[in-house]
């Protein structure tokens, strides 16, 4: 299994990118937000998801872990595959996403290219009570108009530790956003425990 490719974006197509790591190339499907932040001979790290089947290996990449996560999440529903996948995160960032899966927002989901109004019902049942507390009650961060950070180093650290997505966005929901990245996970873990 793949865990994580990290090295310089030397192509750019499709949604996907070639990573350069010492002289071998590999191809990694990204969402569209990814994609978009990816520049050629950037160095990048992903976090990837190693698909094998018997036709292909395929690779879909994350710029953090609670992408990969709730990726991971997301296929493990019946009728979603990694193509649906990664059409949901690449409506909004991971947050954005995760958030208004917790609010029952099929409306949101349906809106992925591919996932029609059942699968994204389905999306939802499955997935509510596994991704945590919302973060906005009632409409996604997009509407509220609150800012979206494109990576939680706490949430990430946390999961590296065995948190779930679920226990770290549980563990992280009433610790201050504002203070240091130690400090929150440090009270996340004493509210966590």
């Amino acid at each position: 299994m793949i865990a994580h490719v990290e090295g310089k974006i030397v192509e750019k197509f499709g949604n996907s990118v070639i990573v350069d790591v010492h002289g071998i190339g590999y191809e990694i499907a990204l969402s569209s937000l990814d994609y978009d932040r990816a520049n050629l001979e950037e160095t990048k790290k992903f976090y990837t998801y190693h698909k094998v089947s018997e036709m292909a290996e395929e690779l879909y990449g994350f710029s953090t872990l609670a992408a990969k996560k709730i990726f991971e999440l997301l296929i493990s529903v019946n009728g979603v595959g990694p193509k649906a996948g990664m059409a949901i995160l690449s409506l909004a960032e991971p947050e954005e996403v995760r958030n208004a899966i917790a609010n029952g927002d099929a409306a949101f989901v349906s809106k992925a290219s591919g996932v029609g109004k059942k699968s994204a019902e389905r999306v939802i049942v499955d997935l509510k009570d596994k991704v945590g507390l919302p973060s906005k009650y009632g409409k996604t961060l997009a509407d509220s108009g609150a800012k979206i950070e494109e990576s939680d180093e706490a949430m990430d650290a946390l999961m590296a530790l065995g948190f779930s997505l679920k226990e770290a966005t549980d563990a992280l929901s009433g610790v201050d956003a504002n203070i240091s990245v130690e400090e929150r996970i440090k009270q996340a873990l004493k509210q966590g425990k």
